[in-house]
């Protein structure tokens, strides 16, 4: 795990929108749009639908959708980070 992906992941304890990210992690949407979809390749976090209520299993359109969906860290991306401490 990077540090990138470490930081990312310890701001999705919680659902959190694509803007909080950018503003939390103070790092640029062209640096992390490709970092998200790293971890969701990964298995580590999930998307979650612009009300956080309903996991996104189609990803299909996460070009164009990416900064309307929320984000969360799954279980095995809690453990991931975890184990970096």
């Amino acid at each position: 795990m990077t540090d990138l992906e470490y930081d990312i992941l310890d701001e999705l304890y919680f659902v959190n929108p694509f803007r909080s990210l950018i503003e939390e992690l103070d790092m640029a949407e062209q640096v992390l749009k490709p970092l998200l979809w790293q971890l969701l390749q990964k298995g580590w976090i999930k998307c979650m639908s612009p009300k956080g209520d309903e996991t996104i299993t189609d990803l299909s359109n996460f070009e164009q959708e990416y900064k309307n969906y929320h984000y969360l860290a799954t279980k095995s991306g809690l453990l991931a980070h975890n184990r970096k401490d």
